[in-house]
């Protein structure tokens, strides 16, 4: 498995509002089967930023084609070389 960040861009409508909750569903069962790490939007650029766990780019592109938002999108997928973050550290030692 490799790491993919998909790059989404949005525009925003009534119908889309409306497809949110669906969507949201799928995402979080992507998350809840380990397919996403990550997820991220800005309301302020209209952007999406989705960190996939995938053999290769057509697989999340079959990702992000079952999202019921998917008319709505323009993306691009980026094969990531180096993905860190905390969640995958060593919790902190504490002494008591």
């Amino acid at each position: 498995m490799s790491k993919f960040q998909a790059i989404v861009h949005f525009e925003m409508t009534d119908e889309f509002m409306q497809l949110i909750p669906p969507h949201r569903t799928y995402i979080n069962y992507l998350i809840n089967k380990g397919i996403i790490d990550s997820y991220a939007v800005s309301m302020e650029t209209q952007t999406c930023w989705i960190t996939f766990n995938a053999v290769n780019k057509e697989e999340v592109d079959t990702y992000l084609v079952k999202s019921p938002l998917y008319k709505f999108w323009t993306y691009e997928i980026e094969s990531l070389f180096v993905y860190d973050s905390q969640m995958y550290r060593l919790p902190s030692l504490q002494l008591n």
